[in-house]
């Protein structure tokens, strides 16, 4: 074990503002790009869920809740890399969950399949 004060001499060092803001600023490109494109992909999402609500005929004041389930599968098969029949059942338990809150199943299911091209899970 380090004794207390080697301890804070390198907390001290580590979190330097100097180091640090030198750091970030060499990160900062290649972390601009990377939030760039998430969220290019992100509005493209949620640009489909829209014309899927649309075309569905959803009243616009039940968007919020419909583009929360869709961000939810989004961050299913983007951020966690779920796919295949792991992301059918996944998407299956937040559809049950987003249809016992109000909204409508087949409207769930539309999004999920048009947006994400995935199908129901297989019994």
């Amino acid at each position: 074990m380090t004794n207390p004060n080697q301890r804070l001499n390198n907390w001290t060092i580590k979190t330097d503002t100097g180091k640090v803001k030198q750091i970030l600023d060499d990160m900062r490109p290649d972390m601009l790009k990377h939030y760039e494109a998430a969220v290019a992909s992100l509005c493209e999402m949620e640009t489909k869920a829209r014309q899927t609500l649309n075309a569905a005929g959803v009243h616009t004041i039940f968007y919020v809740a419909y583009l929360s389930y869709a961000r939810q599968l989004y961050k299913l098969s983007r951020q966690r890399g779920i796919s295949g029949e792991s992301f059918a059942l996944q998407a299956q338990v937040l559809l049950d969950k987003w249809a016992n809150r109000g909204l409508d199943a087949g409207v769930l299911a539309r999004i999920r399949t048009e947006v994400f091209d995935a199908s129901a899970p297989t019994p």
